[in-house]
């Protein structure tokens, strides 16, 4: 696996163009959706970056340590019962999804004797994490509560941003500048990836993920986005089969014709999705190899009949996700999305990065 993190890099800088009114901060949720949290947090801070959104504390808690001090990150899924002083202890910012939070935080911040920060989400319509209208009545009709929150953001989620023309980006858009005037002021952050592109979206702060790893939001698109990973795997052994051999578990594909084929070291232990079974492909030196039979848990095998041999000799790299598959052609291979494919890749492929 190799991550690209001057791509990473660039790719923060055509976003924050995008947004030239904004801060862009950078979700780097589930270990930077598999590239390494560290690495990513690092190079983004270095490009600019000082806000930082995870989903659990203790993502944020492994993450805290290795930023500067001016760095904040985030916790997207709040506060689970219990979790208040270890919150507050490393310095994290829980964004607070329901009135029980709000209250739980405000507790803590009076133990501490100090206001203590956090943001704030309101449901604007994705019906999954945020105030509800009632809530948000509620806590701006209570003084005594709000002044034990130290509110530095009020933020939502659009549930359609990657379809540019869904009514429901404007509709959302509406509500959540409806909620946030009920609330103390503070700056708002609504965008996602896909808001990223929508124009007058931007608000105060911008919450890129998938785009800041080189995929585009909207399916088919590209620029301005370069691509920060690239995934390849062995091929451990190759065999020549006569016409009517089967193939792999349940011998699921069989031969029409005499050909080579090739075991390669990956499968879905790997993340490697079975649904790519006699439906994906790899490439090996430019040339299109089809996955044969069922992907296993540990390795695939490919028709290389058409690939030059030296190509496909044990050892060859093939590639799986780079200049002529990208991560989004693999997911839709496999029939899903690349955020799948991208936080499903497993542990065991060695990580080499290229520096920003």
């Amino acid at each position: 696996m190799l991550v690209d993190l001057g791509a990473l890099a660039a790719n923060y800088r055509a976003i924050a163009a995008l947004q030239p009114n904004a801060r862009i901060a950078g979700v780097v949720k589930a270990d930077a959706y598999g590239l390494g949290a560290r690495p990513v947090s690092a190079t983004l801070y270095n490009a600019g970056c000082r806000n930082f959104f995870v989903a659990h504390l203790v993502e944020a808690m492994d993450l805290r340590p290795t930023l500067p001090a001016d760095a904040r990150v985030f916790v997207l899924n709040g506060l689970a019962p219990g979790a208040e002083s270890a919150a507050a202890q490393a310095g994290v910012i829980p964004v607070l999804n329901s009135l029980d939070q709000a209250h739980r935080w405000a507790d803590e911040s009076r133990r501490c004797g100090m206001r203590l920060a956090s943001a704030l989400q309101v449901d604007s319509g994705m019906t999954r994490l945020g105030l509800s209208e009632p809530e948000v009545d509620a806590l701006a009709g209570d003084p005594a509560l709000r002044s034990h929150l130290d509110v530095i953001l009020l933020m939502s989620h659009l549930a359609c941003a990657d379809e540019s023309e869904h009514s429901a980006n404007l509709q959302q858009f509406a509500c959540f500048e409806t909620l946030a005037a009920r609330l103390p002021e503070a700056p708002r952050a609504l965008a996602n990836s896909g808001g990223a592109f929508l124009a007058g979206f931007g608000l105060d702060m911008v919450r890129p993920g998938l785009a800041l790893y080189g995929v585009h939001p909207v399916e088919g698109q590209s620029g301005p986005l370069r691509p920060v990973l690239a995934l390849s795997a062995p091929i451990v052994q190759t065999r020549d089969v006569p016409a009517g051999t089967g193939v792999g578990y349940g011998l699921a594909h069989t031969t029409e014709r005499a050909c080579r084929l090739a075991t390669v070291a990956i499968g879905y232990a790997d993340g490697w999705p079975r649904s790519l079974s006699g439906r994906g492909s790899v490439f090996c030196g430019g040339v299109r190899a089809p996955i044969v039979g069922r992907v296993s848990m540990d390795s695939i095998v490919i028709d290389v009949t058409d690939v030059p041999a030296e190509a496909v000799r044990p050892g060859a790299m093939v590639e799986l996700i780079g200049p002529h598959q990208s991560l989004a052609d693999v997911a839709r291979d496999a029939g899903t999305i690349p955020y799948e494919i991208l936080t499903g890749l497993g542990q065991r492929f060695a990580r080499r990065t290229l520096p920003a």
